[in-house]
């Protein structure tokens, strides 16, 4: 499969989802929008990946190419492309589907849990996650459920952490983390580690490194199941 992603910024790459790509055989292409790239023509790939950063979607006079980012998106959803969103690649995906991105009520970084509704746990393709599982959170902004779509997860402190809408994914939390991507957060964003009650400390951050394969897992289980349900040819059920 040809799996084309979207970075916005230098320190949020695919992280694990780049092994995962390589181990599978997918081909790998990507726009750095940091760099002002060009984006790919809609038939030179099948699956959009769009990943994190610290901008917000409504920023658009400071990072101009947002406006261009939200119509290529918004195409590949047209396209019937598969489209999965992480963060603010989530977010973006929402805004395109015609729902609302606003600040959430509380900050959110750190390792908190996740929890399936009841369509998350009945979904073809997020039922091969637990019920309730640990992941990354590092956003400030939450989403609105787009019209038509499913809300699949939640956390205490926001309640949409994942929705779906045909072959649009979108994902408030981290699966795709590694110990260097998480390095590189903390590099980059640490300003954002502000008292809150869902706001861990740099050291809570880098403990607990047998989360990072249990996350890894998850993602690749994740990843196999959109491919087999959603893939060429494939409708979700």
């Amino acid at each position: 499969m040809r799996i084309h992603y979207i970075q916005h910024v230098p320190f949020e790459d695919l992280a694990n989802i780049d092994s995962w790509a390589g181990f599978r055989g997918h081909d790998l292409s990507r726009t750095l929008l940091f760099s002002d790239e060009k984006l790919p023509e809609m038939d030179h790939f099948d699956w959009l990946i769009i990943m994190g950063g610290p901008m917000n979607i409504y920023e658009d006079e400071k990072y101009p190419w947002l406006a261009r980012e939200k119509e290529f998106i918004r195409q590949a959803i047209a396209s019937d492309k598969i489209v999965l969103g992480i963060c603010l690649g989530a977010q973006l995906i929402a805004d395109v589907l015609g729902s609302s991105v606003r600040k959430n009520e509380y900050r959110e970084i750190g390792w908190f849990p996740v929890s399936l509704t009841e369509e998350g746990i009945s979904s073809p393709i997020f039922s091969v996650l637990p019920d309730r599982f640990v992941a990354l959170h590092w956003h400030g902004d939450t989403f609105g459920i787009p019209p038509g779509a499913v809300r699949i997860a939640e956390s205490r402190a926001c309640k949409n952490q994942a929705f779906i809408k045909g072959k649009a994914i979108g994902l408030q939390f981290h699966l795709e983390s590694s110990r260097d991507s998480i390095d590189h957060l903390l590099e980059n964003c640490a300003d954002e580690l502000t008292e809150g009650p869902f706001v861990q400390s740099q050291k809570d951050l880098s403990a607990h490194p047998e989360r990072l394969s249990q996350i890894q897992d998850l993602m690749e289980k994740l990843l196999d199941r959109v491919e087999e349900v959603l893939g060429p040819e494939k409708v979700a059920s």
